[in-house]
């Protein structure tokens, strides 16, 4: 009896560390934070979690709460505020999956933790690629546009030439800063549109400073 409950362990562990390693391969192709030994960690860590609450016969939902818990601290620590956007939220997201799926695996789920891992890579890979077509088609920015002093010229000339440019244009703000008006203005259409839009802004003279989020 004993012996077939550690070869269950046994199982358990190197099918999560199985799962961990599929997707980890991936994550570590792409350089990410996240890398191939992490994402085995974070798997194995939470298949031995699981596992540890069989042998000690902890009720699985309160095993299953701290776990969450403890991987929404991970998650947190890899999202950041970048230059031009946020980062790291797909990171955070297989961490949380891995974590789900090491679980799956420590209640002997392990062909169900290998497909979904699998699974993984798929949405990982294939799925960028759609992502990436489906921003050349529809593509929505956030333009945050300083001019050199606080002249409402310079805002009509500028609306008159987003209009040239065939960008769909909604004002969102506007302020004085320092004699210099500020406007925020989200931008939506073509990725190819908007990236020749800030190439084109750039050679303004009435524009002062100008991010793109």
């Amino acid at each position: 009896m004993v012996e077939n409950f550690d070869t269950e362990y046994i199982y358990a562990i190197l099918t999560s560390i199985a799962c961990g390693a599929i997707v980890g391969v991936e994550r570590e192709y792409k350089n990410k934070s996240a890398g191939f030994r992490t994402v085995i960690l974070i798997t194995l860590g939470a298949t031995l979690f699981t596992l540890a609450s069989k042998m000690g016969k902890i009720s699985d939902d309160r095993i299953a709460a701290n776990i969450v818990t403890g991987i929404g601290f991970l998650g947190a620590g890899v999202i950041y505020q970048g230059k031009f956007s946020i980062q790291g939220l797909t990171t955070a997201a297989v961490i949380w999956t891995m974590a789900a799926i090491g679980m799956w695996v420590g209640f002997g789920q392990y062909l169900g933790g290998i497909l979904l891992s699998c699974g993984m890579v798929v949405i990982l890979s294939l799925f960028q690629k759609l992502e990436t077509y489906l921003a050349t088609l529809y593509f929505s920015r956030t333009l945050y546009i300083t001019f050199k002093d606080n002249s409402v010229e310079h805002l009509r000339t500028f609306e008159q030439f987003l209009e040239t440019h065939e960008v769909e244009h909604v004002r969102k703000g506007i302020a004085k800063d320092d004699n210099k008006l500020l406007v925020v203005f989200e931008v939506s259409g073509k990725r190819k549109k908007l990236r020749v839009l800030n190439e084109s802004i750039l050679q303004l003279e009435y524009v002062y400073s100008f991010r793109n989020i």
